[in-house]
């Protein structure tokens, strides 16, 4: 699935290597496009409740789902390493 840049997406797998849970939420910043090597990823940005940036990680497109009027937000403690 394409995502076009800065809209919201969900992770629908945890990403621990960056505190990162299946459902937190995030906005694309840069697209890598498909190649023989890779597959489509995107750089995510996620942020804190009061918009501060907590990490931008490369994510694969397989592990991002596009966010839907009917997703509820919901707010969890970040639990540092």
């Amino acid at each position: 699935m394409t995502f076009p840049l800065f809209s919201r997406v969900i992770l629908i797998e945890d990403l621990p290597e960056e505190n990162l849970l299946a459902g937190d939420m995030g906005t694309i910043v840069e697209c890598h496009p498909a190649t023989d090597d890779y597959p489509e990823g995107y750089e995510v940005e996620f942020f804190s409740a009061d918009g501060e940036t907590l990490a931008v990680v490369s994510v694969p497109a397989t592990a991002l789902r596009a966010a839907t009027r009917k997703d509820m937000l919901h707010v969890r403690e970040l639990v540092l390493a």
